[in-house]
């Protein structure tokens, strides 16, 4: 039964935001007076649909994507009171188009090219304004917080850092940058990345034993272009997801559930701090303590060597969801999380477009399945938490759109702005041309993502599952580790 609640409740998270981003277009467009054939929620054919004036209505087989064929933002002339014609053209996110003949010839007012610049922009417009809704929903609930969003502890230093030649330590709390006064570890990263870069930010620090003294650390520029603290990141506890089979983790009977705190005699302040103290006792047993329960246990582990990742592991896998904690709830203004949201895509697109990190980035480029996947997580979690990740999936909705490309949103503002220039209408054939060029160029990558989500994210659980040894979820890529 809590199944078909999740499912029913990501059809209408997912549908709602396609719906605004189309109902966007469709109000603009009719504010301008122009025609709309059909408003279409989903793409393919219709598993419903209805006619309602001059506009058909409808609800297509495949969940993702949407459009609303608006004729008059079409390039061909005819469209536009010089000829006869069947084509019209989606202006919304999926650039799908709907071929139905028209009955009779039709002669369509022209449209300016800002009515058209304005009516592409209203999806995003519409995400947007979707986005804050939710965000407003969040800040008066209150969401799971996680230990960045509650203090300043330092969770890891880096092996050959700066900040470990200083003498930092895990454990040591950040008390103030510059002289002003920092709580969470979400507000050292924001005071470090608005920091001038030409000089050391001064540190005050307050270490386990009580001591507090001053250190000057350099900023770096990260490959995705913010500044950073190198070497250091918070505190995240390890709550264990999932044991791979045949693991050292498997062999010492660390479960789904386990909370690890120590490790070969070291308390464990992050994920990438256990990853580390792995490394530290490869080639022999180590310690393990855990919370299991309410009790604490103690195992010992052997790592093993892992060839694709070039390091030590003993087999476990993470799930940050399962982190948060539900009684200190967090309440973030609308306008934080909206800019939050728009920071980490933007800052994604630009690991995408750096050479360095373009790889990585690329990795972890996720398709419907990763999407369907992440909401289902997060509501099986908090539904305040689904609503937070719809959110944000808005704001990328309207970001992505808005690229500069054929077939998203972005492409028609481009095209409104050449007609706008050159005082004429842009050339049906080459604007056709580049739009079935990236229409196949983005049906391959959805397909393409499409495959890979399920290979990563459905058939290792699945065979798992099937096996008998493990009755968890699939977890996203986004939310693991792996030490």
């Amino acid at each position: 039964m809590m199944a078909l609640l999740y499912i029913l409740a990501m059809l209408i998270l997912f549908g709602a935001s396609i719906f605004v981003h189309e109902l966007g277009h469709f109000l603009a467009a009719r504010a301008f007076g122009m025609v709309a054939d059909v408003f279409s929620i989903g793409l393919g054919p219709a598993l419903w649909k209805r006619k309602v004036g001059a506009t058909t209505y409808k609800i297509g087989w495949i969940p993702f994507g949407g459009y609303v064929a608006l004729p008059q933002m079409d390039p061909n002339s005819f469209l536009e009171g010089q000829g006869t014609g069947d084509r019209v053209q989606d202006s919304g996110s999926a650039g799908s188009e709907s071929r139905a003949p028209s009955p009779e010839p039709r002669t369509l007012q022209r449209v300016s090219p800002w009515k058209k610049i304005v009516v592409s922009v209203a999806g995003a417009a519409g995400n947007v304004v979707f986005a804050f809704l939710l965000a407003t929903v969040v800040w008066w609930v209150g969401k799971p917080s996680s230990l960045q969003e509650r203090n300043a502890v330092v969770g890891f230093v880096a092996t050959n850092s700066p900040a470990l030649a200083l003498g930092v330590a895990v454990g040591d709390e950040i008390l103030a940058i510059d002289g002003q006064p920092v709580a969470t570890w979400q507000q050292v990263l924001e005071k470090t990345a608005l920091a001038p870069a030409a000089r050391p930010l001064v540190l005050r620090l307050r270490a386990r034993a009580g001591a507090e003294r001053d250190v000057a650390l350099a900023t770096e520029k990260s490959p995705v272009g913010v500044w950073t603290l190198p070497g250091l990141d918070g505190m995240d506890p390890c709550h264990v997801a999932a044991v791979y089979p045949h693991s050292g983790a498997a062999a010492a009977d660390l479960r789904p559930g386990d909370r690890i705190v120590r490790f070969d005699g070291q308390d464990v302040f992050s994920r990438a701090h256990l990853s580390q103290l792995v490394e530290a006792a490869a080639g022999r047993p180590a310690a393990v303590e855990f919370l299991r329960a309410g009790q604490t246990l103690s195992v010992s582990v052997e790592s093993t060597w892992d060839e694709g990742l070039q390091r030590h592991l003993i087999g476990i896998q993470f799930n940050t969801l399962a982190d948060l904690d539900y009684a200190a709830l967090s309440h973030p203004t609308p306008w934080a999380q909206v800019k939050n949201h728009a920071g980490a895509i933007f800052s994604f697109l630009r690991a995408l477009a750096t050479p360095a990190t373009s790889g990585v980035a690329a990795e972890a480029v996720g398709g419907p399945v990763l999407i369907l996947l992440m909401l289902w997580l997060m509501l099986k979690s908090s539904f305040v938490l689904a609503v937070w990740f719809t959110g944000f999936l808005n704001v990328n909705l309207a970001i992505i759109n808005l690229l500069p490309l054929p077939v998203l949103d972005g492409g028609h503002v481009v095209v409104g702005l050449w007609e706008a220039v050159a005082r004429r209408p842009a050339s049906a054939r080459v604007v056709n041309a580049l739009a079935n060029l990236f229409a196949v160029f983005f049906i391959g990558l959805f397909l393409l993502l499409t495959f890979r989500d399920s290979v990563r994210h459905l058939a290792p659980p699945l065979q798992r599952w099937l096996a008998g040894e493990s009755n968890e979820p699939p977890t996203p890529a986004v939310f693991e580790s792996k030490p």
